[in-house]
């Protein structure tokens, strides 16, 4: 996700925190529209990202903690799975 997802932040932080971000073509919000449960957080993510005020590391990272979460829930159901 740091290395490969397209980000909609701007070249440098400094004019990333002036226009903000573009969530349009940003990967890591795109995903977060699917994965993140709460709604209201998601809001206040586009919020700060598009104002500038969260940058595309920190977005980034919450994506790796949304999806890291949810593949661990992944794991723990599927060891209870058997044969019946």
């Amino acid at each position: 996700v740091n290395k490969y997802a397209f980000s909609g932040g701007q070249d440098s932080v400094e004019l990333h925190r002036k226009l903000g971000a573009n969530l349009e073509v940003d990967v890591s919000i795109k995903y977060l529209n699917f994965f993140l449960e709460d709604d209201d957080e998601l809001e206040r993510i586009k919020k700060a990202y598009k104002e500038g005020r969260m940058l595309t590391g920190e977005v980034k990272q919450l994506l790796v903690t949304v999806l890291s979460e949810m593949v661990e829930r992944h794991k723990r159901a599927r060891a209870r799975v058997t044969e019946e």
